[in-house]
């Protein structure tokens, strides 16, 4: 009878495990965007998310931070930051905390390490490099050559011809709606290297 007991027992352990691994992901995958990771196409992966994550190594590409931690010396107060060895932005609030954090294609032209303000922005355009983009926001211009964030109206982010001299920095649609959202025009715009 003991042993009988030990197997129900057992049983229903797994019975149980199973529902909550059930549950969980159908919460995950009922939850809404803004709480879960997006997830785009690419020439490589470059993970996205809608909030801020730890790198699964623990560090940021440096070693010194985490992918969420918003770079040192990159100013206060609401902003958006770009570092461009990390080939990241992040949307700061007001509070100094990242609401947003994710990977982007840089362009082959870049800005130099500095402060900036979104110039203009634009729904929908064809980018220099001749793909059709959208959701553009302009901050600065470097040598004859506009430089802003936008995304490939085809959800695209290909690395671009390192022969062109192009500005677009390449988001996925979902962080491209974002930045869209969170920087109308005079926002700040930290570049940091």
């Amino acid at each position: 009878m003991a042993g009988r007991s030990s197997a129900t027992v057992a049983g229903l352990t797994v019975a149980a495990l199973a529902g909550i691994g059930f549950l969980a992901f159908q919460a995950s995958a009922s939850a809404p965007d803004h709480l879960t990771p997006s997830h785009h196409s690419s020439a490589s992966p470059s993970p996205s998310s809608s909030a801020p994550q730890k790198d699964k190594g623990g560090a940021g590409r440096h070693g010194a931070q985490s992918a969420s931690a918003v770079p040192a010396n990159s100013g206060t107060g609401r902003r958006v930051v770009y570092a461009l060895d990390a080939r990241r932005v992040w949307l700061v609030g007001e509070d100094g905390k990242a609401q947003r954090t994710y990977e982007v294609t840089p362009s082959t032209v870049s800005p130099s390490p500095g402060a900036y303000a979104v110039t203009t922005r634009t729904e929908t355009t064809p980018g220099s490099d001749g793909i059709a983009v959208v959701h553009v926001v302009r901050f600065t211009l470097v040598d004859g050559v506009t430089i802003g964030f936008s995304a490939a109206q085809d959800g695209s982010t290909p690395a671009p011809d390192p022969q062109s001299r192009t500005g677009g920095v390449r988001e996925s649609l979902k962080d491209a709606e974002a930045m869209w959202q969170f920087a109308p025009t005079g926002t700040k715009v930290v570049v940091v290297p």
